[in-house]
């Protein structure tokens, strides 16, 4: 199984960029299509990016859309999420999760699509 680890979360501005990372262990990395969650207080789990195993698709959710981008780089065993124009509705703690999956098309979108999850980063945007 694969464990993850995110960082790179902080407190900035409106307006302003983050990166997210989420680094994978103990498991074949690129064997494994990849996702971003959010949650923030009260509220439930929310969907902010998928990418597949390659990183040949990416979807995103759609109050991200234009501002937030996926990437991942499986030499280094590791997924980004370039947040830009970051607004004060971002804030939420932000989770990786993973699944095992070597699709080419197919992006998972709901929690329980995915098996394993990180420990999550807080994200503060100050208005």
């Amino acid at each position: 199984q694969v464990q993850l680890v995110e960082s790179g979360g902080g407190l900035v501005q409106a307006g302003g960029s983050l990166r997210l990372s989420c680094a994978a262990s103990g498991s074949i990395f690129s064997t494994y299509a990849m996702g971003w969650f959010r949650q923030a207080p009260g509220k439930e789990r929310e969907f902010v990016a998928g990418i597949t195993w390659n990183g040949g698709k990416t979807y995103y959710g759609d109050s991200v859309k234009g501002r937030f981008t996926i990437s991942r780089d499986n030499a280094k065993n590791t997924m980004y999420l370039q947040m830009n124009s970051l607004k004060p509705e971002d804030t939420a703690v932000y989770y990786c999760a993973a699944v095992r999956s070597m699709s080419f098309v197919w992006v998972a979108v709901r929690t329980d699509e995915y098996d394993y999850w990180g420990q999550g980063t807080q994200v503060t945007v100050s208005s």
